[in-house]
């Protein structure tokens, strides 16, 4: 099958960096429509290392009777367990040579659980203004989230993230490649991060 110009130019990008993170473990996190999960799948695709996308929402989607919806207050304890899982999952890909992207809403709260791994660890939240995450979650449409206050209320808590906004990568206005330039750039130069594991 014949790569169109996207994703010949994706594959530029990534190759001359990406064997360099076999065993490491990016948490690509967010407010909804922010491009986390296009980025994600674009970046698992890129050639060296073998790679692995975990989409976070998955492990929410398979809760199928008492499933909680992960923005109400009342999902805290639901929300931690699933990312315990999710850590758990990924530490376990990345411990026999994999590099994992986790992709979802990743919020500060819930590194502990990647953190106690102790393996490389990098922490990068895509952001967007509100306007342009409600316009794209409006138009991907389907069973996404796509209710205009959730979307913006999720945008406010990733809005100002105190310490850890050096971890953060502003994508707006930027396309599919420019966005996954970026990442990889960051990556390679590991400014997303933890310098020590498991602290």
């Amino acid at each position: 099958m014949q790569k169109n110009a996207e994703q010949v130019g994706e594959a530029a990008v990534g190759s001359a960096m990406m064997n360099d993170v076999a065993g490491h473990i990016l948490l690509l996190s967010g407010h909804p429509g922010s491009g986390k999960t296009t980025i994600a799948e674009a970046l698992a695709h890129l050639p060296g290392v073998p790679k692995v996308h975990l989409h976070s929402d998955d492990f929410w989607g398979y809760i199928k009777y008492g499933h909680i919806d992960p923005w109400l207050p009342e999902s805290l304890q639901q929300n931690r367990m699933i990312m315990e899982i999710a850590a758990e999952v990924a530490g376990r890909y990345a411990s026999h040579g994999y590099f994992v992207v986790l992709d979802g809403v990743v919020r500060p709260s819930w590194l502990p659980a990647f953190k106690a791994l102790g393996l490389p660890l990098h922490y990068l939240v895509l952001r967007t203004t509100a306007a342009e995450a409600v316009n794209r979650c409006a138009a991907r449409g389907g069973d996404s989230l796509t209710d205009p206050q959730v979307v913006t209320d999720l945008h406010a808590e990733f809005a100002d993230l105190g310490p850890y906004e050096t971890h953060v990568l502003s994508v707006s206005g930027q396309n599919r490649q420019d966005s996954l330039q970026a990442v990889v750039s960051g990556l390679e130069s590991n400014l997303y991060r933890f310098t020590t594991p498991g602290v």
